[in-house]
């Protein structure tokens, strides 16, 4: 199933309401080192699990600039966001004052254009670059992981 047909597909909220599920925005910080495409993922804070940076909406922000925000603090990365989202994905959220949170995640490509050695969260996360197929392997979410396998990926990527 491609990732646009599952933009349509029903998301099942069990027991919640309708206004329970969340969205988040996250990017895909990527470069070009010698002709090959390269991702930066970070650790979760919780589990030390390989994901992309990503966040809450932001009041006044667009959605992909709310995820280049949240890219500088969780990797201390700046670059360009790409306005066009390259997938949607799904996943619950561990809150510790109450049950799971079902979250929508819509990804954006950021272009890094600067690396930096401190930023906000450097003390609670590492960060690593990898390719696109490696980091389809490292990552544990299974949607994201679709997200990195599509072959478009890369011809989106600009």
């Amino acid at each position: 199933m491609s990732q646009s047909e599952k933009i349509g597909r029903s998301v099942d909220l069990a027991d919640l309401g309708k206004r329970d599920m969340r969205a988040q925005f996250a990017t895909l910080p990527w470069r070009r080192v010698d002709g090959r495409i390269e991702l930066c993922l970070i650790t979760s804070r919780d589990t030390g699990r390989w994901i992309i940076p990503k966040g809450w909406p932001m009041d006044g922000k667009t959605p992909s600039e709310a995820a280049a925000i949240e890219t500088f603090e969780e990797a201390g990365l700046r670059g360009i966001a790409s306005t066009r989202c390259v997938g949607v994905y799904t996943y619950l959220k561990d809150l510790d004052d109450g049950p799971d949170l079902p979250v929508l995640v819509a990804v954006f490509p950021l272009e890094v254009t600067k690396v930096l050695n401190d930023w906000p969260e450097a003390d609670q996360r590492s960060r690593k670059w990898v390719t696109l197929k490696k980091a389809a392997r490292l990552v544990s979410d299974r949607e994201l992981r679709e997200i990195l396998r599509d072959p478009n990926l890369p011809k989106l990527l600009k």
